[in-house]
């Protein structure tokens, strides 16, 4: 359904997607996993922080440990208090836990599926922590770059930031959640679009808009969060 949509298309669908008509997959249980920079020093121990979220089977293993091949990475990035934490907690668990804290380190979530086993690496987004990013982005499938559609004075730094992630890997594909659009002043994905300028990045890319927001904590996610989560499911099927 996902495959080659255009952006345009992506503004579209995000407007018109029913509640309830997209659960690709769920979440059998979660394997809470790191995997370590090839240099380990290069990376302090004081960076990592690890979420734990609720389930019913829940291990913490080294991605060593859990056989090569099998995993599919997605790579979960964007500026500090943009909720990645949030919406990586809610694509897990299908539930809404609000992240109080912005992520000093980041956070590791494999979900396994009757597909495939999905990792996905967070990496904080403060200053500190940006240089990280371009280290783990050859090692992925997918980025998911998250923006606060609220955030209007920082959207040019996200934008900044995006295309220099990208600039130099035109084959990796690219979701863009326009977060935070129950806030008011929020831009609409249409204006976060223009924002970001998601129309210089090319035309050859796989490339993904919506427009999602996390709702009240231990409430199930909104229909924007499940729309997210089945395109992420279908652009891993559609690397295999």
């Amino acid at each position: 359904m996902f495959q080659r949509f255009p952006i345009a298309a992506a503004v579209r669908f995000c407007r018109r997607s029913p509640t309830g008509i997209f659960r690709l997959f769920t979440a059998k249980w979660l394997l809470l996993c790191f995997q370590a920079p090839r240099s380990a020093s290069s990376f302090p121990q004081a960076l990592l922080s690890f979420a734990l979220a609720p389930a019913a089977r829940v291990n913490v293993l080294p991605l060593a440990l859990q056989g090569k091949g099998h995993g599919k990475q997605i790579l979960v990035l964007g500026l500090d208090g943009a909720g990645k934490t949030s919406i990586l907690h809610s694509l897990a668990t299908n539930r809404v836990k609000r992240s109080v804290a912005p992520t000093e380190g980041f956070n590791a979530i494999c979900i396994n599926t009757e597909e495939s086993q999905m990792e996905f690496l967070e990496i904080g987004g403060s200053e500190s922590l940006r240089s990280y990013w371009k280290m783990y982005l050859p090692k992925v499938l997918l980025l998911v770059y998250v923006v606060d559609s609220a955030d209007h004075a920082r959207l040019p730094m996200a934008k900044q930031l995006l295309h220099q992630l990208i600039q130099n890997n035109s084959s990796l594909p690219v979701v863009v959640l326009a977060n935070k659009q129950d806030l008011e002043g929020a831009y609409c994905i249409t204006d976060i679009h223009d924002a970001l300028a998601l129309s210089d990045i090319g035309d050859e890319r796989k490339m993904f808009l919506i427009g999602t927001h996390v709702a009240e904590d231990g409430s199930e996610i909104s229909s924007s969060m499940k729309d997210a989560k089945e395109l992420i499911g279908q652009l891993v099927l559609d690397t295999q």
